[in-house]
């Protein structure tokens, strides 16, 4: 009995000890909290967080600024929910790691949240703050003429900024010291881009429509819509290097088509559970610019001030790769039309004599198997002299449509690749033009390591999808460094010692080869598609092995269940063109606050 009494003691202690140190925590006046019951931890949990965010409403509701957002999903609110529905944002980021306490174990649990209230002002600076540096993200992609990219980096932020306690008072300072007040500043901003995104037709095919987009006088290097097709509403397409496509219903002959620029990215917005939470309560904000009509029969043609893209230099055109001759181009040109007019009729099987075994393979995959594909426009080929007797083809794009995903359409460049005895061997997505002209213009490199260079680019991005796991183990070394972030949640002690605070950071992972190539492995079953877009590269070539490059890239990945932006580093050995070798893959979510990028000189 003196034993089972010891042990019992041992058992109730610690409960003891925690509901003494809650019931503290309740009479001191220097915390609020949250309490909780439920048959589990979980479910208690679950009630004191949301005790707490309740708690927290009412201790700020007299000073949070109702702004211009008085309904919610047009229904008029009071200033008590108002505030609740704003902080109930917050427990998916921040009040989630509130202090826990667990007052009483199961099966009749009690559970206790908690926090300073000086923190409270805290958490509300942390959410302007990331609205801010999505402001930063949105003008970088503005110059670089990517429209998705800033009116999604806008909105988000304009939504965040709906959700601090004062978000009449959220501001941002520019480069010129000028202070902008977000709330009415970025709606400004954003129908600025709206207005500077032009749209024509170059043609109609059936019931297929090109369409030239540009930005500020250039094509743009993307911008996502929807537009109406003759009967509804249209999925999201993407433009991409000026292009898009529309895909009317049949038997439409309507010269004008209402399209509608994205700005909102519900269906990618679950990549943060923090905009997510506060998407769905500050509910949607209607920008009537983002709405356009093009009229087919006022405007043909291009709506470019010049072919250059964003990011194109003048300078040093003499660097691009070496045309091939007239005469020799007209037999390539006529197995490509073949090629293209198969695509087109969905027979496969008619050119099966012009590839190669691994390249005919690479062509039912790519453009008979990876979504819906439609080539666009008529095709202007140019041809290239290539390694050891190749020859690339550049100059055909096609858009590939999913049924499932955060993205829906896509426009891409195809390249080409022939081998020596003019069989196709290869087919690969192009870079994209900013991504490519970082590349050839690099006239004091040689021509040959600018083609080694853009082609495994090419190769690597096409090879994640189609999912081609063989492919991506041949050129990782076995010995690669594979380091790959992700955000988490740093808890630091606070000077006196007892409460925990919470600090985003960025989590680094390193994995062996086989560690990553499982996990690549996973993520291919359960994706129907994938599909990464490089922006600007920084390509320097290292003081070391010879032929040997780091590429930083921005990064922007898509899949049917994720979606996600980056910074990618590489070192990539090509000594051997045949078969480069990847020493060294990064990959941050964003700029460590340290040591900023990955980059040469790292390892």
């Amino acid at each position: 009995m003196k034993h089972f009494f010891f042990l019992l003691c041992i058992v109730l202690l610690p409960q003891l000890g925690s509901a003494q140190s809650w019931d503290e925590i309740k009479a001191s006046g220097d915390y609020i909290w949250g309490e909780g019951w439920g048959s589990t931890v979980a479910e208690a949990d679950r009630m004191a967080l949301a005790d707490l965010i309740s708690r927290i409403a009412t201790h700020v509701k007299d000073d949070f600024d109702m702004g211009n957002e008085e309904h919610t999903h047009g229904q008029k609110t009071d200033q008590h929910t108002y505030v609740r529905s704003r902080l109930q944002t917050y427990s998916q980021a921040t009040l989630t790691n509130a202090e826990r306490i667990t007052v009483k174990n199961e099966p009749d649990a009690v559970v206790g949240r908690y926090m300073k209230k000086t923190e409270l002002k805290r958490i509300f600076e942390s959410r302007q703050a990331k609205a801010v540096s999505m402001v930063g993200e949105a003008l970088q992609a503005e110059a670089d003429g990517k429209a998705d990219v800033a009116l999604r980096n806008y909105y988000w932020a304009l939504a965040l900024v709906s959700s601090l306690q004062y978000p009449n008072e959220a501001a941002f300072t520019d480069e010129e010291g000028q202070r902008h007040l977000l709330m009415n500043w970025i709606p400004e901003q954003m129908n600025r881009v709206f207005d500077d995104l032009k749209v024509t037709v170059k043609r109609r095919t059936g019931d297929d429509v090109e369409l030239s987009v540009a930005f500020r006088g250039r094509p743009v290097a993307s911008v996502d819509y929807t537009y109406f097709d003759g009967r509804d509403w249209s999925a999201i397409n993407s433009a991409n290097g000026g292009t898009g496509i529309l895909e009317l219903a049949r038997g439409n002959q309507s010269t004008k088509y209402q399209l509608k620029f994205e700005y909102e990215y519900q269906s990618e917005a679950h990549i943060d559970k923090e905009i997510e939470a506060v998407l769905a309560v500050v509910g949607s904000r209607a920008m009537r610019k983002a709405y356009t009509t093009v009229d087919a029969s006022a405007v043909t043609g291009d709506a470019f001030a010049s072919n250059e893209s964003f990011g194109r230099s003048n300078a040093d055109m003499r660097s691009k790769p070496t045309a091939i001759g007239e005469a020799t181009a007209t037999d390539y040109g006529r197995k490509l039309d073949a090629v293209l007019a198969a695509v087109g009729k969905r027979q496969a099987g008619e050119v099966r004599s012009l590839f190669t075994t691994e390249g005919f393979d690479i062509f039912n995959r790519l453009l008979f198997k990876y979504g819906t594909v439609k080539l666009i426009g008529q095709p202007q080929p140019i041809f290239y002299n290539g390694e050891d007797g190749e020859v690339t083809a550049r100059g055909v794009r096609a858009s590939f449509a999913f049924s499932k995903g955060v993205r829906k359409s896509f426009v891409e460049d195809l390249v080409f690749t022939f081998d020596r005895d003019r069989k196709i061997s290869n087919i690969a997505f192009g870079l994209g033009k900013a991504a490519e002209d970082d590349i050839l213009n690099k006239g004091v490199w040689s021509e040959r390591a600018r083609k080694v260079l853009m082609a495994f680019l090419e190769n690597y991005k096409t090879a994640y999808a189609l999912k081609r796991q063989d492919y991506i183990e041949t050129i990782f070394d076995d010995d690669a460094v594979i380091i790959v972030g992700h955000v988490a949640q740093r808890q630091k002690r606070a000077g006196d010692g007892q409460q925990y605070l919470n600090d985003k950071i960025v989590k680094l992972n390193r994995y062996s080869k086989d560690q990553y190539l499982k996990h690549l492995a996973n993520c291919f079953r359960s994706n129907e598609f994938i599909n990464i877009r490089f922006a600007n590269n920084d390509v320097v070539k290292l003081g070391k092995g010879g032929e040997s490059y780091g590429i930083q890239i921005a990064q922007d990945y898509y899949s049917s269940s994720y979606g996600d932006k980056g910074y990618l580093y590489l070192e990539v050995d090509v000594n051997n063109p045949k078969q480069p070798v990847i020493k060294v893959r990064t990959w941050q979510p964003e700029k460590d606050p340290e040591f900023g990028l990955y980059g040469p000189g790292d390892f």
